[in-house]
């Protein structure tokens, strides 16, 4: 098993490598401006390229079942479930085979409403505590 962070805008970066310590689980931080590891023995830091996905592809490329992708991008974890793997939202939301085309539904929706002018855009609601622990939880069963 490997955890794999779609770090670039991730939130969760430093508490996703403690969980995956206490398991002894490695993690690979892939992003288009990489991280220090500090020399971390369980934690690689991969750069991808600046084009637009190229994390998203690189995970895709690399995730197998059994391993667990944290990330905000609902096609990402679309392309991680359906290859036997699992995804976690930042905020603890799973992707799994029952919720995640419920989620690409939804993320298209809203796309095409702000795309027309429906809805205006802009940003989600903040990033809260209960977001963060609910986070820690669900990562720790996950890697259990």
């Amino acid at each position: 098993m490997t955890l794999y962070i779609d770090a670039d805008a991730c939130p969760v970066k430093d508490e996703s490598i403690r969980v995956a310590e206490r398991h002894d689980v490695p993690v690979v931080l892939v992003s288009n401006r990489g991280f220090r590891t500090g020399g971390h023995p369980l934690v690689r830091s991969v750069m991808v390229p600046p084009d637009p996905d190229a994390a998203d592809k690189w995970i895709a490329a690399a995730i197998v079942p059994g391993d667990v992708c944290v990330t905000n991008d609902v096609p990402l974890a679309a392309r991680c479930v359906e290859v036997g793997a699992k995804a976690v939202s930042p905020s603890g939301k799973v992707f799994d085979a029952d919720s995640v085309g419920m989620a690409l539904a939804v993320r298209d929706l809203m796309t095409t409403l702000r795309d027309t002018g429906e809805i205006a855009g802009g940003g989600g609601k903040g990033f809260s505590r209960q977001d963060r622990s609910r986070f820690l939880d669900v990562l720790d069963s996950l890697l259990r």
